[in-house]
């Protein structure tokens, strides 16, 4: 696996994309609304791998994230070649996903995400790119 992304959690993109892109320089790589998860989300590239910067758009994690904890490091992602065969593998060493079948991410990807307590208070994110 490698570093896909890094995505943070914040009130308004419109906010907060300057600071990406005038101040650190990062170039906008993608733009979209995700629907199933109640988010609109821009990335950023950054090297080989790049941040993923989500805004609420309706009720759901990101928003009870910033409700509870305000904006900043919502979770890591990781690009495997096998979703599937990851998942199960995590399933397997005590570390299963949250979904039982991934669900649909942005940039055309299917995606899980691991509980935090499996990597001590961080959430992480697979993202297919098989």
């Amino acid at each position: 696996m490698r570093l896909d992304h890094v995505g943070i959690a914040v009130s308004s993109i419109a906010e907060s994309l300057p600071f990406y892109k005038n101040k650190l320089g990062l170039a906008l790589a993608h733009e979209e609304n995700v629907p199933s998860q109640n988010v609109r989300v821009v990335f950023l590239e950054a090297g080989e791998s790049s941040i993923e910067l989500l805004e609420p758009t309706g009720e759901g994690a990101v928003a009870k994230f910033l409700r509870e904890r305000g904006p900043g490091l919502h979770h890591v992602a990781f690009a495997t070649e096998n979703l599937r065969a990851e998942m199960a593998r995590l399933a397997q060493a005590g570390a299963p996903p949250l979904e039982k079948e991934p669900r649909h991410g942005s940039r055309g990807h299917e995606v899980c995400f691991l509980h935090p307590k499996h990597a001590k208070g961080t959430l992480v994110e697979l993202v297919g790119h098989d």
